[in-house]
């Protein structure tokens, strides 16, 4: 897997924290860079633990899964695009709850990174069986999310949250298309 699909990976999963990161600039009165460096770094760190963690309980059972591994990539990041898409269609509107204070709640922020980096850990254990370089990749993948979630506050605070189901549909639309590319090319119908 090159560079520039571990990247769109990387975009692809990061746009649920980017998505929560605009609501959290939403509920800013004035722009706190401290605070978006933390919520970048609380979803960036998640964004990249959690595909690790996949890796290694893909690793355990990579003899068994070898020959259908890119049957199980298509279906594991399809399914995850897909959900991405279904989302952002379906979701009711949120009313946002803004702390009073404006402080930043870490228990919730904590839940919200995880909650957003669950499918990060599909991702993680097709690239066990895909045999991708993990550090390079997580590494990639927790700062393209870094930095996209504190755009997201910046951008939450600026413009509000016009950009939040748009960017879910770029997601998901780019997993299942890397999906459906490494099926492809396992398959021998894509050089």
């Amino acid at each position: 897997m090159g560079f520039v699909e571990l990247l769109l990976i990387a975009v692809g999963l990061s746009m649920d924290a980017f998505a929560v990161s605009i609501c959290k600039g939403l509920c800013m009165k004035r722009l706190n860079l401290k605070q978006a460096l933390i919520i970048g770094l609380f979803f960036g760190v998640f964004q990249a633990g959690m595909p690790l963690v996949g890796w290694f309980l893909g690793k355990q059972f990579e003899t068994y899964i070898t020959p259908i591994d890119h049957w199980i990539a298509f279906i594991l990041l399809a399914f995850i695009g897909a959900k991405m898409l279904f989302d952002a269609f379906h979701e009711d509107d949120e009313q946002l709850s803004c702390p009073a204070d404006g402080k930043l709640d870490y228990k919730e922020l904590t839940m919200m990174a995880i909650a957003t980096s669950i499918d990060a850990l599909a991702v993680g254990i097709t690239f066990a069986f895909l045999q991708v370089s993990i550090v390079p990749a997580v590494s990639l993948i927790g700062i393209t999310t870094f930095v996209l979630s504190v755009g997201g506050v910046v951008l939450g605070y600026r413009v509000g949250s016009r950009y939040e189901k748009p960017a879910a549909i770029v997601g998901g639309v780019v997993l299942i298309l890397i999906g459906l590319k490494i099926l492809l090319e396992h398959l021998g119908i894509l050089g």
